[in-house]
């Protein structure tokens, strides 16, 4: 048949042949015979497809490998070819059978898009997408946008993509980005406009809603002469409502919209009405850049005008207009950031008071601006002192001669219901004040004493359920400046009245006792005066209570002496029961000071020995030193000794070498060179060689003028047994049992676990070690030990020589001779630790 290929067969596609006669309807046979001959030119390839399809038609398959095929083969030539159409109508074929498969489709669509045909491959993507199930359309829609938008097509593209929204709505931030792209903006608009006010809108780009506003505004606003279908000032001003938090950007959309459009004193309208709205500093800033660079942009602009067209007197005196403008603008800023501050809080008490100084020089505005402020402000709300607005208030009255005007102001302020009765009290304060400055001192009276009155219903200073007027009159700070004036301007009798009644109503503190016993002393009333320091010690407690105390003692010992002395030493004890040890020192030595001037000296010893108890224990090491100088400057140096012996007992070990040391001295002072080695002895059980090396060579010193080579060597004996003993600490220790671990023999257990045996038994034998060391700390009254226990010391050296047998034998002296080193320690403990020998006269003095 003429325009048919004929068949030819090559003897290696026999058994291929075969076997499709033997199975014509298997898509594999035909799948392996077309890989065999693909290799073939290009008419034996397509017959072998064509027969394949004429076989087995409803093959996806086949017709995708076929069609894949055909396009590969066209390819490198020219779209004029006619085989492109060729292939084209292959595709249409295969549509016949395969228009449900998308994949046929987009590949036609694009090999037609390949080829430029516009009106084809339109009519191509509109066939897909009447043939696929809407399901497959979301594959079909990317490839046709993209067409669309490859070529100049804007009214069809705008159709398509119109089309593409009905079905993906949620893509119109696409369609609004290709609107702009053309320059079709009020359709943009349109369509921004929609999905702004749809809320149910999710952007696919991630902006919320106020940011699809901005991009709105942003558009209407910058191409006021291409956005026709929108109201462009109802819009803005619904995001106004919507969005109260982030109004500056939109007010300057809403500005620059007639800014653009030409409209420059609306625009003008609108800075200004957003400027005094706004709620933020933030939203202030921004409208307030805008506007002043609004202003210099038109200054700037009548500047280049006038320029051009040469100088007039009309342009001169617009320009001087826009100028004036301008720097009133400026000059009003800090007035206008405090109204955005005030619309925040108009309860701020400190920005009512800034904007006061910012109308200094206005006297109107000032009485205007305070009276706004005391109406606006509410006390429970306040932030800060509302009562501090109708002080300035008055003050800015009396400050200009009106002082009735300043009255009235008090007046008023005095029926406000403040939340705290300070608040009301320093009114009260206040206005007494303005009158003692203008000297109407009986005015002043009368205001306090108005103040102060007891009112008809009682109320407890804290409750809050009550209104302040009805608690006032437990102020004390009203009070007190009504003490000060009676004091100054009233009688005795009127004086006396206010401290009692102060008194009565329990809201005394310890410093209006002291002035009220003052005052008493100061008209000659001494025992009342004393009455009154009984009360006030009858109200406080300690520590409260110290100050009333300090000064009625002070006062009591001025007027009586030794007068009254029972009577003053019933006092002190008074004083000193319960007394905390912080305020003991103080009293203690009043106590002391008035025995030893009227009293008698064995009284004022024991008050100081009842002292060095009594006070703090940073405090007894002074108290001590003040007990010694007064006790030697009465009794003598000798009547001391017991005093000292006391002290080193109680005080901490720094302190107690201190007065060891000085104990010496006054010893060696008297020539009982023997009492003073026998302190020393005993001061250096309590003094590591390593660190109190001050002590031993003082010690030294004192051996090399008044004692021998065996007082001399006994001192080096018990340095070396006293650096043994405090070598004894567990730190050194462990060091040495790391040697002993060592040394000893091995056992069943590993090393690891031995060395922890050993060190676990150490630091409890040093713990042990150390309880019986604080157990026989030695008390000087009894006995003074120069070392420790031989028990002791001998355990220690055994396990030193256990540790290291070589180890050389520290107690024993390399200069002593044999005899000496023939005997035990002990034995020179006998000859020198003899304190009742020594000491002895210590009790009998």
């Amino acid at each position: 048949m003429p325009g048919k290929p004929e068949l030819s067969f090559e003897e290696e596609d026999l058994q291929y042949e075969e076997e499709i006669l033997r199975n014509p309807f298997s898509v594999k046979c035909w799948i392996r015979y077309i890989e065999f001959k693909q290799n073939a030119p290009q008419n034996v390839l397509n017959l072998i497809y064509e027969r394949a399809l004429k076989e087995l038609p409803g093959s996806y398959k086949l017709w995708y490998n076929y069609l894949k095929q055909r396009r590969k083969q066209v390819k490198p030539r020219c779209v004029t070819d006619p085989g492109f159409e060729e292939v084209n109508n292959c595709h249409e074929r295969a549509l016949v059978f395969m228009h449900k498969m998308p994949r046929i489709w987009l590949d036609y669509c694009h090999f037609l898009m390949d080829q430029y045909k516009i009106t084809r491959t339109r009519r191509t993507f509109d066939r897909a997408l009447r043939a696929l199930p809407i399901t497959q359309h979301h594959r079909i829609w990317p490839l046709y946008l993209k067409f669309v938008r490859r070529y100049p097509l804007l009214e069809t593209a705008v159709r398509v993509y119109r089309r593409y929204l009905k079905l993906s709505p949620e893509n119109a931030e696409e369609y609004i980005e290709y609107l702009r792209s053309i320059d079709r903006l009020d359709e943009a608009a349109v369509r921004l406009a929609t999905i702004v006010n749809d809320e149910n809108f999710v952007s696919k780009e991630g902006k919320s809603n106020y940011q699809l506003w901005h991009d709105l505004c942003n558009l209407i606003s910058q191409n006021p002469d291409k956005v026709k279908s929108l109201n462009v000032g109802a819009i803005i001003r619904g995001g106004l409502t919507r969005f109260t938090d982030q109004l500056g950007k939109l007010w300057c959309s809403l500005a620059d919209y007639y800014i653009r459009s030409g409209h420059f004193e609306k625009a003008r309208d609108v800075y200004e009405e957003a400027v005094q709205t706004v709620m933020t500093v933030r939203d202030f800033t921004q409208v307030f850049d805008s506007f002043a660079q609004f202003e210099e942009s038109m200054i700037a602009a009548k500047m280049e005008t006038t320029s051009d067209l040469g100088k007039e007197e009309d342009d001169d005196v617009d320009l001087e207009l826009r100028l004036a403008r301008f720097e009133q603008l400026i000059n009003r800023r800090p007035l206008l950031l405090n109204s955005v501050l005030l619309r925040q809080n108009p309860h701020n008490v400190h920005e009512w008071h800034k904007r006061v100084k910012l109308y200094e020089g206005k006297p109107r505005e000032i009485i205007n601006t305070y009276t706004e402020a005391v109406q606006t402000v509410d006390p429970a709300k306040a932030t800060g002192k509302p009562h501090g607005l109708w002080v300035a208030f008055a003050k800015f009255y009396e400050d200009n001669g009106q002082i009735e005007d300043a009255r009235t102001i008090f007046e008023k302020a005095t029926k406000v219901n403040f939340k705290q009765v300070g608040d009301l009290s320093s009114v009260w304060c206040e206005y007494g004040e303005m009158e003692l400055r203008h000297e109407n001192y009986d005015q002043a009276l009368h205001i306090l004493r108005k103040a102060t009155a007891i009112p008809a219903k009682k109320a407890e200073y804290f409750d809050a359920s009550e209104p302040v007027q009805s608690r006032v009159y437990k102020s004390l700070k009203v009070w007190s400046m009504l003490a000060d004036l009676e004091e100054s301007l009233g009688t005795f009798k009127s004086t006396k009245a206010v401290y009692d009644r102060i008194i009565d109503l329990r809201i005394a503190t310890p410093q209006i006792i002291i002035n009220y016993a003052l005052f008493l002393e100061e008209h000659n009333y001494f025992e009342e005066s004393f009455k009154a320091y009984e009360r006030g010690i009858s109200l406080f407690k300690w520590p409260n209570v110290y100050d009333i105390w300090n000064t009625y003692l002070t006062k009591f010992i001025d007027r009586y002496g030794g007068k009254k002395l029972e009577r003053a030493r019933d006092l002190f004890e008074q004083a000193l029961d319960g007394c905390p040890q912080k305020f003991a020192k103080t009293i203690y030595l009043l106590y002391a000071k008035l025995e030893e001037e009227y009293g008698l000296a064995r009284h004022a010893m024991a008050v100081y020995d009842r002292a060095t108890r009594a006070v703090q224990p940073q405090e007894q090491y002074e108290m001590y030193n003040i007990y010694i100088k007064r006790a030697a400057e009465i009794y003598g140096v000798t009547h001391t000794r017991g005093i000292y012996e006391k002290a080193i007992e109680v005080l901490s070990d720094e302190h107690s070498r201190e007065i060891c040391l000085r104990f010496a001295d006054m010893e060696c002072k008297l020539g009982e060179i023997d009492r003073a080695r026998a302190i020393y002895s005993y001061c250096s059980q309590i003094c590591d060689p390593r660190l109190t090396a001050s002590f031993w060579q003082t010690w030294k010193d004192f051996e090399i003028r008044h004692g021998n080579e065996d007082t001399i060597r006994e001192m080096l004996r018990l340095k070396r047994s006293v650096q043994a003993t405090y070598n004894t600490q567990v730190n050194f220790m462990a060091s040495q049992m790391l040697k002993i671990s060592g040394t000893t023999p091995g056992t069943d257990v590993g090393p690891g676990q031995n060395e922890i045996d050993n060190m676990r038994l150490l630091e409890q034998r040093a713990e042990q070690l150390a309880a019986e060391a604080e157990q026989d700390k030695p008390k000087i009254k009894d006995k003074i030990l120069f070392v420790r226990s031989d028990a002791s010391r001998s355990e220690l050296a055994e396990l030193s020589r256990q540790a290291n047998p070589d180890e050389i034998d520290i107690d024993d002296d390399d200069e002593s001779d044999g005899s000496q080193d023939d005997e035990p320690d002990e034995v020179h403990l006998e000859q020198k630790s003899v304190p009742d020998a020594v000491f002895g006269g210590l009790k009998n003095d």
